[in-house]
């Protein structure tokens, strides 16, 4: 069982935001969520996600 996620503070430009949670929105995830994913995605691609990180989980879309 993976532990509690870790909490920090994200500065972020509110243009970027909205575009955030227009994606986010889209992919029915919530903006946190979709942070996470971009960034699992990104770590993936460069090979720096360690492979006992648990993968992300796939949104429901009531299928």
């Amino acid at each position: 069982m993976a532990g509690p996620k870790k909490n920090f503070p994200l500065r972020i430009d509110p243009a970027v935001y909205e575009a955030l949670e227009r994606w986010a929105a889209d992919e029915f995830r919530s903006v946190n969520g979709q942070v996470e994913f971009i960034l699992r995605e990104a770590l993936k691609k460069a090979g720096r996600l360690e492979k006992n990180v648990r993968p992300e989980e796939k949104p429901s879309n009531g299928n």
